[in-house]
């Protein structure tokens, strides 16, 4: 019997590793770890947890992504201003009653939510 797969890696396609790298690393508390001409990854968030690599394609962006990360945030209005200041937009307005969201797009258009925190 095999062991069960641990996520090593959450791969990004992007059109520049090094800025988008730099956008998420910064946003996450993260080093970059590693690059190339081709590629650039950032260390886990959190011990065990996966890296993220980001890849360089000849293919630009087009439509929503499939994956995205949601992100648990203390203050949503803080942390709006701080995905702005490191080259993120807004997507959409805030969300929930309950739990507080908001979409954003990365430098490169990719989704990601950040979550407000319950405490």
């Amino acid at each position: 019997m095999s062991a069960t797969p641990r996520v090593a890696y959450v791969i990004v396609d992007c059109a520049d590793p090094l800025r988008l790298a730099t956008f998420w690393s910064e946003l996450l508390g993260s080093k970059i770890t590693g690059q190339d001409d081709s590629w650039v990854d950032i260390e886990p968030v959190s011990d065990g947890g996966p890296a993220i690599g980001f890849v360089v394609v000849p293919e630009s962006k087009t439509v929503k992504n499939r994956v995205h990360l949601d992100l648990e945030v203390a203050d949503l209005d803080a942390e709006r201003s701080r995905v702005e200041a490191l080259g993120g937009r807004v997507a959409s307005e805030v969300r929930g009653e309950s739990a507080r969201f908001q979409v954003f797009y990365d430098p490169e258009g990719n989704e990601l939510c950040l979550v407000e925190s319950a405490s």
